[in-house]
Formats: structure tokens, C-alpha cells, sequence
């Protein structure tokens, strides 16, 4: 039978799926592109209502051409199952099987496009339980992945020709913490570094500011393989908001852990992500993250609305206005957009290691170290390079998003 497997969701879900797909051709099944399958798996997420949105309805087309005969069997996997399994089972009739959350430990994965870069999952779960997360609801308190597993993994993506190891969890730097009293994530990025020969670029992803320690600044600085690149989501500044949200830090910690990171690491590209219109914020604390946001001029940033999910502690509190909270989103993506064309314009005539995601007849579109896959900026070179391949490429121009380069013979 083929198998085709569609994952939404954030880079964890991912790796999931590709470990999903070694287990099934393990089982004999012939693993295809979602087009081409008789057997369709949507591997699902839940985190917040757009993402809950997004895998109904991509459920519902399934469903949809099952009834025309153009699947034999859908089956619903993952972050939806987990939370909603009963309902979906009533209301979206037609489903052949519904599949909570199981982790493979395997080293082994069939990747997907593009294959010169891959996610490094070092933890499952969390344990930080931020007043408006549901991730722990859904996966669990922090459970971190041994160490010999992960390094079994790493040579395995090493031999296999990955160029860039994006390493990612819920919270990287409460890795190990479940385990060990003395090894963290310093100690695993060590051990991660001895056993790359392939692999160029290690970038760090979902870094909680509270656990950033002077230690991991010092290592990202020291060692050339991992970019100078930490994202690092802070959700708000104010200091009542970072208390209703449990962040387990002040505004005071925040700034000078940026501060650190800075003056240590000067050409570090920050990227955060915050939370417009969490409940109860008042227009002062909310002018308040304006004031942060153009002070501290971060690489990248994302925001996204509040969404209220059922059994968390945020779930009680006042809710916000949607047309109070769809403002303030606005208002932070605009400021964000000038401060984006600012940094790109700084950019302009200096020269870049890039590596090459995507390529078309006339152009081709890269990454800088400052830029990671998918959810940041972008460079764009009027020219066709070769997929996976580094280039020194100069920027010749620079928008409120994207960057126009020219590669250096």
C-alpha cells in the first residue's frame, strides 16, 4: 500500500513524521508523496485555534476525496487526537484511525524537503507551564531524550548530508534537568559538536530567556559552528503581563540577558516571539512592549493573537476585545516592519556565507547565519546555485523583509 503523510505544525511535529514514515516503510508500506498515497496520515497540531483551524480543515479534504475515491483510508494522528479525540471521532465521520502521540526513539528518518537541513528534537514535553500554554496538557512535563540516543541521531543526519542541525524542543535550555544534576545543554552541544564532520551550521531554536545561561552565551560565541543566531521568545515585557503568564522572569532579567548576549556576541541575531493581547493588558503595559520592541530592535520577531485554551490557568482571566487584540498585533507587526528594514538596509554591501534552500529558471533564494528556514527573512539571487551549496554572496539591496544578493566569483 502507499503512504503519504502530511505534517502541520511547528519543526517538532516533523520530526515526528519522518519518524513516523521510517516506521511504516520498516513495515513493509510504500511511502509516497500526499498526492500519490491510497493511505493519507495527517500528523496534527493543536497549540493554538488557527493551528486547531488549519488540521480540521485539511482533515475535512481528505475526508473529502475518500468519499470520491481517491483515498482508501485517512488516518488522524498527533497534538489533535491528544486533546480532542472524542470529538473528532463524533463529528468528523469518515476517519479510519485515530492516533494519539507516540515517539519512536529511532536515529533514523526519511527527510523531507529540502534535505540539506534538519530539526534535532532533544526533548519532548515541558515543564515551564506558562498560564496560557497547552503544551503540557498535550505532551507532558519535560522529558529529555538521552544523550546516546541524540548523538545516534546526529551522525546518522551527519552521514546522511545535512548541512544545517536546527536543534529544537519545547525549551532547549531546560534540557536535561529531568536527568542529570550537573549535564545541560552546554554539555549536550559539546558532545553534538564532536561527533559532526558534514554538518556547517548548528542553530539554536526556542531558547526560554528565564534558563539562558553566561555559559551557552560563551559556547555560541566560541564555537564557529553554531550560528550567532538565538531565538529567544519572551512573550511580553511588562512585568505583571510576565507574571500572569508564569514566565518565571522580570523585565529587568530580560533586558540584561539581551544586554549579555550583545556585548558578548555583538553580530547576534535575536528573534522573538510575543503574545498580542493577553488577557487584562492594559494600553499602558501594552505601550510599554512598543517601547521595548524599538528599543531593543530585534533581528526578527513574530507575534501572534492571545488564544484562549480550555484548562489553562490563563483560560479564567478577562478577555481581551478580538478587535482590541487584532489592533495591537497590527500595531507590533508595523513597528517590527520598520525596524526589519532598517536592520536589512545596514545590510547592504556586506558579504555572506549563504546556503541555498530553493531554486528556480532565474533566481535562487538563500540564508545567511542571521536567517533561519522558514520563518525568518530571505535572500534573493537573480541567478540559478545549486541546492545545499554555501555561497559568499554580497547584498546589493535590502526591503522591509527580504534581501537581494549577488554572489562573489
Amino acid at each position: 500500500m502507499k503512504v503519504g503523510l502530511i505534517s502541520l505544525g511547528c519543526p517538532r511535529n516533523k520530526v515526528d513524521s519522518e519518524k513516523i514514515l521510517v516506521h511504516l516503510k520498516n513495515k513493509g508500506f510504500e511511502i509516497v508523496p500526499p498526492q500519490f498515497s491510497q493511505i493519507l496520515i495527517i500528523n496534527t497540531c493543536a497549540f493554538i485555534e488557527p493551528a486547531k483551524v488549519e488540521s480540521i480543515e485539511t482533515i475535512k479534504e481528505a475526508l473529502d476525496l475518500k468519499r470520491k475515491g481517491k483515498l482508501s483510508k485517512v488516518i488522524v494522528w498527533g497534538c489533535l487526537v491528544k486533546r480532542y479525540k472524542t470529538l473528532l471521532a463524533k463529528y468528523l465521520k469518515g476517519i479510519d484511525a485515530l492516533v494519539g502521540i507516540i515517539n519512536w526513539e529511532t536515529p533514523q528518518r526519511i527527510l523531507t524537503e529540502p534535505v540539506h537541513l534538519s530539526y534535532l528534537k532533544i526533548a519532548e514535553g515541558c515543564s515551564n507551564f506558562c498560564s496560557y500554554c497547552a503544551i503540557p496538557l498535550i505532551r507532558g512535563a519535560l522529558k529529555s531524550r538521552k544523550p546516546e540516543t541524540i548523538l545516534e541521531e546526529v551522525k546518522f543526519l551527519d552521514k546522511k548530508g545535512v548541512k544545517e542541525l536546527n536543534i529544537i524542543a519545547q525549551d532547549i535550555t531546560s534540557w536535561g534537568k529531568d536527568l542529570y544534576k550537573r549535564r545541560d545543554l552546554v554539555w549536550l552541544l559539546e558532545k553534538i559538536l564532536a561527533e559532526t564532520k558534514n554538518i556547517i551550521w548548528i542553530r539554536l531554536l526556542y531558547a526560554h530567556p528565564k534558563f539562558l545561561t553566561k555559559r551557552l552565551v560563551k559556547l555560541i560565541d566560541r564555537e564557529e559552528k553554531i550560528c550567532n543566531y538565538l531565538d529567544l521568545p519572551i512573550q511580553h515585557i511588562n512585568n505583571r503581563i510576565l507574571k500572569l503568564m508564569n514566565r518565571q522572569i522580570t523585565k529587568q532579567e530580560i533586558e540584561e540577558k539581551i544586554d549579555c548576549l550583545r556585548r558578548e556576541i555583538p553580530d547576534i541575531a535575536l528573534r522573538t516571539t510575543l503574545i498580542a493581547g493577553f488577557p487584562t493588558e492594559k494600553e499602558e503595559e501594552f505601550l510599554e512592549l512598543i517601547e521595548f520592541i524599538k528599543k531593543y530592535k530585534f533581528w526578527h520577531l513574530g507575534a501572534f493573537l492571545y488564544s484562549k485554551e480550555e484548562n489553562t490557568n490563563a483560560y479564567k482571566l478577562r478577555e481581551l476585545p478580538q478587535k482590541i487584540k487584532k489592533k495591537r498585533l497590527r500595531t507590533i507587526m508595523e513597528t517590527q516592519q520598520k525596524i526589519s528594514y532598517q536592520i536589512n538596509k545596514s545590510l547592504v554591501g556586506k558579504i555572506f556565507n549563504v546556503i541555498i534552500d530553493e531554486t528556480e529558471a532565474k533566481f535562487s533564494v538563500g540564508r545567511a547565519y542571521f536567517q533561519a528556514y522558514d520563518i525568518d527573512t530571505e535572500i534573493i539571487i537573480p541567478q540559478r546555485l545549486k541546492k545545499g551549496k554555501f555561497y559568499k554572496v554580497k547584498i546589493i539591496e535590502g526591503y522591509e523583509y527580504d534581501l537581494l544578493g549577488k554572489v562573489l566569483v
